[in-house]
């Protein structure tokens, strides 16, 4: 079965345009299919805090009030995917940016009010397969930018993780699936300011001692959820680490393997 990487990136990578460049070269020597999924959310917040628009995190999650979808469509699906697209092209690579109305892409729900209102939050419905494995038989590489719809013409704020996880998951019937989410730390780390406490491999039983503990930080949380769902879901490997060390992550020989 042919190898698909899926490969998540967000942090201080997007706002940094030496790590930026450092992993795309990385991404682009991909032997086979590749999808890149990315988030963008400090300079979200950044351009938000400008306009005066207030924003509020909870476990790492933005609550996406109506001005701040505007603020995260134009940056997320605008200036960084673009970008991402462009610095590819150059590398040689044919990209494709997309959210997740282009094509049908990804439906999502507006998340339902329970003990949080998130506002324009989207949890995933339906990934569009066939279209993504057009795609890719079309040698073409994507670009997926965090923005859904919900089919009546909302767009919505949806997890960049999530999203990542959701493809690699449905991808598993036509390939065999290796998932990285690439960000700004070493892996997971038992402690943020040393690098040196990075955890090499982490099962769920690791991770819920960690969680009670509080010793993983909010960040953390969705990436680690998804990684466990992915896992359970067929995908072959998930590991997390630093962006720019893309080549070492998909070679296990560094960040976090998780495991099951």
């Amino acid at each position: 079965m042919e190898k698909l990487y899926i490969i998540k990136i967000g942090g201080n990578i997007i706002d940094n345009a030496h790590l930026l460049t450092k992993c795309l070269t990385a991404f682009s020597s991909i032997q086979g299919q590749a999808i890149l999924v990315h988030g963008g959310g400090k300079l979200a917040t950044e351009l938000a805090t400008t306009m005066g628009i207030e924003q509020t995190m909870v476990a790492g999650r933005r609550i996406t009030d109506e001005a701040t979808l505007k603020v995260v469509t134009m940056v997320y699906a605008g200036f960084i995917n673009k970008n991402i697209v462009a610095q590819l092209q150059a590398l040689g690579v044919n990209a494709m940016g997309l959210t997740g109305a282009d094509g049908n892409l990804i439906t999502a729900h507006k998340r339902e009010v329970v003990n949080i209102d998130y506002g324009y939050v989207g949890d995933v419905d339906v990934v569009n397969y066939e279209l993504i494995n057009n795609l890719l038989s079309s040698a073409i590489k994507l670009v997926v930018a965090p923005i859904t719809h919900d089919g009546k013409g909302q767009l919505l704020n949806t997890n960049a993780d999530t999203i990542a996880q959701k493809m690699a998951t449905g991808l598993t019937k036509h390939f065999e699936v290796h998932l990285v989410y690439g960000f700004e730390m070493e892996g997971v780390l038992t402690d943020l300011q040393d690098p040196t406490t990075l955890i090499g491999f982490m099962n769920k039983v690791q991770y819920e001692n960690l969680k009670a503990q509080k010793i993983i930080f909010d960040g953390m949380i969705p990436k680690i959820d998804n990684a466990f769902l992915a896992l359970e879901g067929g995908v072959r490997s998930v590991i997390i680490g630093k962006a720019e060390k893309l080549n070492q992550l998909i070679n296990s020989t560094a960040g976090t393997t998780i495991k099951i």
